[in-house]
């Protein structure tokens, strides 16, 4: 049976254009049944202008308000109890969808999510966690990446531990090198936030391999990094500005290089496959981890690839029953996990 996911088909800038280009290519090459969620009305009228949509498992889930981007997250959340939003989770926590994917304000979604779906118990704080590429081809994580930008260094473990988790079932790989993010290797360095969570770290039974630089994120030494949401942002914005220059860049110093036809025909290849590696939209959003369900945040400027990536992974995601992993760990790891304080 394919996995059923729901869309809030309201959250992006460019709602719901993308949203429904994405449901559509996804229900097509994957095994997947999108629920798209939002007002019935303008969600039948945009899907009718693609006749082959009627053919594909998509349905569509009324919700009257929509959440958005300027919204105060915590006054959206109270207000409006049928956004699109809250009406997609509830379909996860009723276990007639199997994940939730949304474009929306990031703030509204992560409350929303607690406040609907539940955190799994042993977890304070849901953590987001994006997977990037590296220069060896391989992929890797860095959690938080905007859910809490103020941590103790007991956010910082569970993020640890909830990341290696989510590596190892993703990628299949065993005892993945977990890294904290620091302005140095070495112990001493960083700020409390940083030294405190070392301490925590190097207790635990993962492959912890101390701190690591900005510069490591992408060399493929590591397989998860974990920071704190204000400085994990503001990493993930700076690499994502910086890719986009080097595309630019490239491709601009290739038209006004290149002269013969297959010179050309061969660059135009090759660089179409480096863009590609470099492409945020090939990678799904950021999963939400630490609640009891399954959870997918991409960006406002999403287009409908990153739209369709993000609900294969929330498929890839609820399948491999990532959540439950979360839980049982952390149960197991009870009297090593630091207590709040």
């Amino acid at each position: 049976m394919p996995s059923v996911i729901a869309l809030d088909a309201m959250g992006s800038d460019r709602r719901p254009k993308p949203e429904i280009e994405g449901a559509i290519q996804a229900a097509r090459h994957f095994r997947v049944r999108v629920l798209l969620v939002g007002p019935e009305p303008a969600l039948r009228a945009e899907l009718g202008r693609y006749p082959s949509a009627s053919e594909l498992p998509i349905e569509i889930v009324h919700a009257s308000e929509v959440i958005r981007m300027d919204d105060k997250a915590v006054q959206a959340v109270r207000s409006k109890r049928d956004s699109s939003m809250r009406v997609g989770l509830r379909l996860v926590r009723e276990r007639r969808a199997a994940g939730f994917v949304t474009a929306g304000n990031t703030g509204a979604a992560m409350a929303t999510a607690k406040m609907v779906l539940g955190a799994i118990p042993g977890v304070d704080r849901p953590a987001l966690a994006a997977v990037f590429p590296t220069a060896l081809g391989t992929a890797a994580i860095l959690l938080d990446v905007g859910a809490n930008v103020d941590c103790k260094p007991h956010n910082l473990e569970q993020f640890a531990v909830m990341g290696e988790i989510y590596f190892r079932t993703m990628f299949g790989t065993r005892g993945p090198r977990v890294g904290l993010l620091s302005i140095g290797e070495e112990e001493t360095k960083g700020n409390d936030l940083t030294k405190e969570s070392f301490q925590l770290l190097k207790q635990l039974p993962l492959n912890f391999v101390g701190n690591v630089e900005g510069r490591d994120l992408y060399n493929g030494q590591v397989d998860v990094i974990v920071a704190d949401g204000f400085v994990g942002n503001v990493a993930l914005k700076i690499s994502e500005g910086l890719a986009n220059l080097v595309r630019h860049t490239l491709k601009e110093s290739l038209k006004a290089t290149i002269t013969r036809q297959v010179g050309y025909l061969l660059s135009r290849s090759a660089f179409a496959d480096f863009k590609k590696r470099l492409d945020h939209t090939e990678y799904g959003g950021a999963a939400l981890l630490g609640v009891k369900g399954v959870c997918f945040i991409t960006h406002g400027s999403s287009n409908a690839n990153a739209i369709k990536n993000a609900i294969r992974v929330a498929a890839e995601f609820a399948e491999s029953g990532i959540n439950e992993k979360i839980e049982k760990e952390l149960a197991g790891l009870g009297s090593v996990v630091a207590v709040p304080r």
